[in-house]
């Protein structure tokens, strides 16, 4: 199979499963249930920042990789509450408001930065014959975190055309990464790079959780909180599962 059509069609089914996550959320009605996704979505958040990014990011960069963690939870910081526009801050009849609808775009942009190296790492697996491999590892985790984005997109009432196409472009960033990989595969030393990116990731990862789906699920998660979490421990105990299951070629 040549690299462009492994290539193809890894990313395929990649996207495929994004969307497979994200249509998990659109055909759920009930909010009670949203409220548990969201749940589930900080779990899997934290899970993917603890049980897998922050180790790559130790073992590619070392100790001092993780200097960039808290800069990845700053930028979002500063990103979601200074820089983007709040519709409404916090009033009672805000029933469903996640700050203000800025926090799917934060969390979209703070999710396609990590999915963009997956797709790196991706390219870097085929070249060296292992690409199975890496589909593998990130297919799994990228339909939890493609219904984790739905979850806190549907949250903020954005319509199910509109989850699907962030759904879409969520799952669109990893060929971007592979094909960024092979354009500067000779000019960057992304083995240098992406254990850094992934810190800056986790951190945005862990500003996600804790800032805005936590304190989401306390709010209006109040008559299901054992639900909730049961749905936070089982986020957190898959992405855990998924760190033992597979190995992501590529940030190694």
């Amino acid at each position: 199979m040549s690299l462009a059509v492994a290539l193809s069609s890894y990313s395929l089914i990649i996207l495929l499963g994004a969307v497979v996550g994200a249509l998990a959320v659109v055909l759920t009605r009930t909010p009670t249930k949203l409220v548990t996704f969201l749940a589930f979505a900080a779990g899997v958040m934290f899970g993917a920042a603890f049980f897998h990014m922050l180790p790559e990011a130790y073992h590619g960069g070392g100790f001092w990789a993780f200097a960039l963690v808290p800069a990845g939870f700053v930028f979002l910081m500063v990103l979601e509450r200074y820089v983007l526009t709040h519709a409404c801050e916090e009033p009672p009849e805000c029933a469903e408001h996640v700050h203000g609808h800025t926090l799917g775009l934060t969390a979209f942009l703070g999710l396609s930065a990590h999915t963009l190296f997956d797709g790196i790492a991706l390219g870097s697996a085929v070249k060296e014959g292992v690409g199975l491999m890496a589909l593998l590892a990130i297919t799994s985790h990228k339909v939890p975190s493609s219904l984790s984005l739905a979850s806190i997109l549907k949250a903020e009432g954005k319509s199910s055309k509109r989850i699907l196409i962030f759904a879409v472009l969520y799952g669109l960033m990893v060929p971007v990464g592979a094909v960024l990989y092979f354009a500067f595969d000779a000019v960057l030393r992304f083995e240098a790079l992406a254990p850094r990116a992934l810190a800056f990731s986790a951190g945005t990862f862990l500003y996600v959780a804790v800032s805005d789906l936590l304190p989401h699920v306390n709010r209006h998660g109040k008559d299901n909180r054992g639900r909730n979490l049961m749905a936070l421990a089982a986020g957190l105990l898959l992405m855990l599962a998924l760190a033992q299951m597979t190995e992501l070629p590529g940030h190694h």
